[in-house]
């Protein structure tokens, strides 16, 4: 939980963006969380009610742990959705489409 927390107090732009459009149930009237522990990990943003996870990516992700990371987050029931920062920072809408049509 510590670590949690320490995560998000220091969000980055593109989680400080897509946070603004999901937190306090404006997106679709629908509960999400931020920095939310699951298992060994702590998913960046996660909707408990849709199963939905939310992964914003930066240059600090490889793939083949991503891979690893959505392979056991999908076992576990979720839908992850990956975004890049910088779609999120230049496409907050795209994005917030790609979020709806999940849903």
């Amino acid at each position: 939980m510590k670590r949690a927390r320490t995560l998000r107090r220091n969000s980055t732009q593109a989680e400080i963006k897509l946070w603004s459009i999901l937190r306090n149930r404006q997106f679709q009237h629908l509960k999400f969380r931020r920095q939310q522990p699951l298992g060994r990990y702590i998913v960046d943003f996660i909707c408990l009610e849709h199963r939905l996870i939310v992964e914003v990516d930066g240059g600090q992700h490889t793939e083949q742990a991503d891979a690893a990371r959505t392979e056991w987050l999908q076992a576990q029931g979720f839908l992850v959705l990956r975004f890049w920062n910088n779609d999120v920072l230049a496409n907050r809408d795209g994005v917030a489409a790609k979020l709806a049509e999940a849903l």
